[in-house]
């Protein structure tokens, strides 16, 4: 009798436990959202344009022709008034090269029913930077990889200057450990009450050249290994990303 009574009681252990386990998948699944973030490119107050002599030269005179830009965005964290998600290996590579001139990043099973900030990075932390192991995005082997001396393209731009009907080659990739930019966004909390997403940001491309420093692309047509040059158009692309309206 006492053997029967204590495999029912077992039993019923069991079922609890069981019971407790499904509640507990049940309620976590639904406080588990995908949150979506949109990049739109914009260059002068329009959609970029790819392979047109589309765009003035941001501090002096000539037309731009955008044929490639691209960076790197990373640590990207979501923050609600009670908790912090960190995205693991959150390494994404940005690009435009497609019809719509926009890239989407999602970000599955958030656990959070609510977002008040979204962080991230314009650049590679110095520990991934310094690193040959494949991450997120991250391939050394990829053409937005140096030697390892240096690491990764964080931003690549590449097009050309037309100027007195003379075309001159523009070439900016930015990558020191240094040119990492982090960007804090505060979001509307009545637009994320009920789900959380999608955010939708607007990438300004010109605006690599133009902020803290105007360039004027005639005289400086090129930043590779400058740690100065590249230093200055950080300083711009911090600011080239912005909540769209």
């Amino acid at each position: 009798m006492q053997n029967a009574k204590l495999v029912i009681s077992g039993l019923v252990a069991i079922m609890v436990s069981a019971v407790a386990v499904s509640w507990w998948a049940r309620e976590r699944a639904a406080s588990e959202h995908d949150v979506i973030l949109t990049f739109s490119a914009q260059a002068q107050g329009a959609p970029i344009v790819f392979d047109t002599y589309a765009y003035d030269n941001p501090g002096g005179p000539g037309r731009v022709r955008l044929r490639d830009f691209r960076f790197y965005l990373s640590n990207i964290s979501l923050e609600s008034e009670e908790a912090v998600y960190v995205e693991p290996d959150s390494y994404h590579l940005v690009r435009f090269d497609n019809p719509e001139a926009s890239d989407t990043i999602r970000l599955e099973a958030v656990p959070l029913n609510r977002v008040a900030r979204v962080t991230f990075s314009i650049g590679v932390d110095a520990e991934a930077n310094s690193s040959i192991e494949v991450r997120g995005d991250l391939d050394p082997n990829s053409q937005m990889a140096w030697n390892w001396e240096v690491g990764y393209k964080f931003v690549m731009f590449e097009g050309n200057l037309m100027l007195d009907d003379q075309e001159q080659p523009l070439v900016y990739h930015v990558g020191f450990s240094e040119n990492r930019r982090e960007l804090l966004f505060e979001l509307d909390m009545a637009r994320l009450a009920t789900d959380l997403g999608p955010v939708h940001f607007v990438v300004d491309v010109m605006k690599l050249f133009e902020g803290t420093t105007q360039i004027d692309l005639g005289k400086l047509t090129s930043v590779k290994f400058d740690r100065e040059d590249a230093g200055q158009l950080a300083d711009n692309y911090a600011k080239m990303i912005e909540i769209a309206d």
